[in-house]
């Protein structure tokens, strides 16, 4: 064997175990699924908790109404819950918006927290603190500025919560509203449905571990204040949180009847943004709790700092690898006695991708088509290299930034009508 051969071989062991282990949570995830299906919703005491619904906002003038008018028509009861949202550092006529609304529905119901450059403008986890200062709730809800959840989206989440005090959070699943607008909305869409709630629901039926998403959400009051509330150094700061809640000896649980809609990236450029801020934030999460890999109060957390770790080193590296050793096969520049084999693989975990995909989402209501087959397939060629190049990219920003000690800025995801 050539010394690109045993490259080969690595790369080929890492992406295969990397396929495996996602395979087995999508099949864990849809098992969850259908038992969770079957179950009736939970149900809200007679003296349900008071929540305060929170939700960090900048410059969300196209979007911020129709948000807040859906989190003020929630069939949780009208008077046990507050929404607040914090305008945080807006330079568009979000205020003027929000002062409207605010005098239609009156203080009680509509806080508007509008903060400056002094007091706001340092990236989410500053505005949900800020927010915290001001909640009257023992529940804490979080949604971002572009969500619409449907009506029973914040009962559900707190009766779910209030069945088990060893529940520190409840997530609900978010789904794609603009899934129709361009074709990387629908590969963000087929994603959202396969690789994120699927892969939740599966993480709960296997390790009991979920991770709170950033929006449609209850957390504990009492809990977040113990913890300090939200990492502002943290762009991730949702899979920060939750790696804190674990480590407290408490559990997340997954309930897929809570749905929330959400806008997603419609351009290359708004998405490139978005998902690089995701990689350097769940970078910084596992560097900062890589320490309590081998020790025994990092036990709660370790699935997920191995996931973390594989999905952004071990298999980076290995598809960095396979495409080299590809492109120098093909240009005729070294030659790999592996390759044909190697092949053979590669169309095989092409198919394992697109029918395990495929299962996931006929799960929801309208996604059993044709079409969606062959995007799951092109996904796998076009979709998977995109990410490959976001996560080198957010890679080479994160070590950078630790380089020269530079905090990292927050990009705001472009909204659209």
């Amino acid at each position: 064997m050539t010394v690109l051969d045993y490259f080969l071989v690595v790369a080929i062991i890492a992406i295969w175990a990397t396929l495996i282990v996602n395979l087995i949570l999508t099949v864990a995830g849809f098992l969850e699924y259908l038992r969770e299906s079957a179950k009736a919703e939970p149900k809200l005491p007679e003296d349900p908790p008071f929540v305060s619904v929170m939700v960090p906002a900048h410059n969300e003038g196209i979007v911020i109404i129709k948000t807040v008018l859906s989190l003020l028509s929630f069939d949780y009861p009208q008077d046990r819950y507050e929404l607040i949202v914090i305008n945080d550092n807006s330079s568009d006529n979000s205020a003027e918006l929000l002062r409207n609304v605010q005098k239609e529905f009156g203080e009680d119901r509509l806080k508007v927290i509008n903060t400056d450059a002094v007091t706001g403008g340092k990236g989410k986890s500053n505005a949900l603190n800020i927010g915290l200062k001001h909640a009257k709730g023992s529940i804490i809800s979080v949604y971002d500025a572009d969500n619409t959840p449907e009506k029973g989206a914040l009962r559900i989440l707190v009766a779910e919560l209030l069945e088990n005090d060893r529940l520190a959070a409840v997530i609900g699943k978010f789904r794609t509203r603009n899934k129709e607008a361009t074709i990387l909305t629908r590969f963000i869409n087929i994603e959202t449905l396969s690789f994120q709630w699927m892969a939740q629901a599966g993480r709960q039926r296997l390790f009991k571990l979920c991770t709170i998403p950033g929006t449609n959400y209850v957390i504990r009051r009492n809990i977040l204040e113990k913890i300090g509330g939200w990492d502002v150094k943290a762009l991730a700061e949702d899979t920060e949180i939750s790696f804190r809640v674990y480590r407290m000896g408490y559990r997340i649980k997954f309930q897929p009847k809570a749905v929330t809609w959400e806008q997603e990236p419609q351009t290359l450029d708004v998405w490139f943004h978005q998902r690089t801020r995701w990689v350097k934030g769940n970078i910084y999460v596992v560097v900062k709790n890589a320490k309590l890999l081998f020790k025994r109060e990092g036990r709660p957390i370790r699935f997920d700092l191995l996931y973390f770790l594989s999905t952004y080193f071990l298999l980076m590296t290995a598809l960095i690898l396979s495409d080299v050793v590809f492109v120098l096969s093909v240009a005729g520049v070294a030659h790999s006695d592996l390759q044909g084999f190697s092949n053979w693989l590669w169309l095989f975990g092409i198919l394992m991708f697109v029918i395990s995909t495929f299962v996931t989402i006929t799960t929801e209501r309208g996604e059993i088509r044709f079409s969606n087959l062959l995007l799951i397939i092109f996904m796998y060629i076009v979709y998977s290299q995109m990410w490959l190049a976001v996560a080198a990219y957010g890679m080479v920003g994160y070590i950078r930034e630790q380089i020269f000690h530079k905090q990292a800025k927050w990009y705001k995801t472009k909204r659209y009508k």
